[in-house]
Parts: structure tokens; C-alpha cells; sequence
């Protein structure tokens, strides 16, 4: 007999026989990459807005135009005075052209005005100072005592704007509350299904999201962000 072929013919039956063996545990090894558990974590925080869009709106009447842009720039003057004295700068303030309406001029407008001529003024600041136009908003009755009134029948075209914008500063704080709740979760299903828990599959950050806190304080925001892990589980 050929001694070279029967060892060859030797090793490869003991190969299969090793192979052979060692497939159930491959198989087991591979099928306990399929038991995984996909978590949530939640991560909510209220911070205070850092930026503030302020519109001043206010409105003049009159029948004469030249009296339309006189009465503007006096009540222009009044709102800057008022806001310079209440700590804002000129660099945060923006004086918009004025929006005048003639009545006689709009074919489908209500001609039993008693002024032809309507001119929508609109002073904006815009400013980080969130306290200083807070109290300022408070006391807009001193210019109510100046004759200005403020304000409009159509708050929504010019509303107050309050934003926050420091997110980059607390997003890894953020993340990182967020995964531990969502490790925390992971680790109770896993006790309870008799598991441990393995090394992290997949995990998404989720996407940020800023709102008010509720409608009475817009200037109070919550932020919020849910990220996602899939865990493998161990016996």
C-alpha cells in the first residue's frame, strides 16, 4: 500500500472527524449573535433661551402722507430711546421701511375709514439678553403714556421669537444620560430573561429636538433626544 496515500487519506478523515465536532458549536456560536435586544434612552433637559427676536409694531393714521412719515419718526424715536434706556444696544435694534396703505388706492379695501393713508411700523430687536427684553416687554405701558401703541390685531405675522442656540454645548452630556438609560433598560430585559448583556451592535444618537416648555413661558425650552442601541445578549 502506499503509505503516502493512506496518511493523506488519514489526515483527511480526521479532519472531517474534528470538523464534524466543531460544527454544532459553530452553529451554536452563530446563532447567539441573533439574540439582541433594541433599547430606547431618553434624555430630557429645560434650559432658558439665549436669543430673542422682538418685533415692535405700531401703526399711524392720518389724511396726509408727509403727516404719515412725521408721526413715524417721532414714534421711531420714542421705541429707541425706550429700548436704549432699557440696555439694549443700537447694533441689536433694526428699523424696518414703513408699510403704508392708501385707502383710496386699494379698489377693494373699506373706503369708510376715517384715515386715507395707514402706515405699519415694525422696529425689531434682536438681542441675547433674553432678561433685559423680558422686562422691557413688561413695561411697554410707558409707551402707551407716549401715545404709541403697541402690538396689532395680527399677532402672527409678527410674533416674538425666543431661541436657544448653546445646543453644541450640552449635547454630550446629553447623549451620554441618554445612553446610560438606555443600558440601564437593556440590562433589566436582560435579567429578566435570564441574559447577560454583550457589546453594543448598532446605535443611533436619535435627532435633537427644542420646543417650548409649555405656552405661557416661551422663553423656558426643553430639549430632547432619544438615542437607540441594539445589544447582543449572552447566556
Amino acid at each position: 500500500m502506499d503509505k503516502g496515500k493512506f496518511y493523506s487519506g488519514l489526515c483527511i478523515m480526521v479532519g472531517l472527524v474534528v470538523l464534524g465536532a466543531m460544527f454544532p458549536l459553530a452553529v451554536e456560536k452563530y446563532r447567539s449573535y441573533d439574540r439582541t435586544v433594541n433599547v430606547k434612552g431618553l434624555c430630557e433637559k429645560e434650559v432658558k433661551a439665549d436669543k430673542v427676536i422682538w418685533p415692535i409694531v405700531y401703526k399711524v393714521m392720518s389724511n396726509d402722507i408727509q403727516s404719515i412719515y412725521a408721526q413715524t419718526d417721532a414714534g421711531n424715536a420714542v421705541i429707541m430711546d425706550f429700548l436704549k434706556a432699557g440696555g439694549i444696544s443700537p447694533e441689536e435694534i433694526t428699523v424696518s421701511v414703513p408699510q403704508i396703505s392708501d385707502k383710496l388706492a386699494n379698489e377693494y379695501g373699506d373706503n369708510n375709514r376715517a384715515f386715507r393713508y395707514i402706515a405699519k411700523n415694525v422696529i425689531t430687536v434682536c438681542s441675547s439678553d433674553v432678561d433685559a427684553v423680558l422686562s422691557l416687554m413688561s413695561e411697554q405701558s410707558a409707551l402707551l403714556k407716549k401715545g404709541i401703541v403697541t402690538g396689532g390685531s395680527n399677532q402672527w405675522e409678527n410674533p416674538v421669537e425666543f431661541r436657544y442656540e448653546g445646543l453644541n454645548d450640552i449635547k454630550p452630556e446629553m447623549i451620554e444620560e441618554a445612553t446610560k438609560n438606555a443600558r440601564a433598560a437593556a440590562e433589566k430585559f436582560a435579567k429578566d430573561s435570564d441574559s447577560s448583556l454583550g457589546k453594543i451592535k448598532t446605535a443611533n444618537q436619535g435627532t435633537f429636538t427644542i420646543g417650548d416648555r409649555d405656552s405661557n413661558t416661551p422663553y423656558i425650552k426643553k430639549v430632547r433626544v432619544v438615542t437607540s442601541v441594539t445589544y447582543y445578549l449572552k447566556n
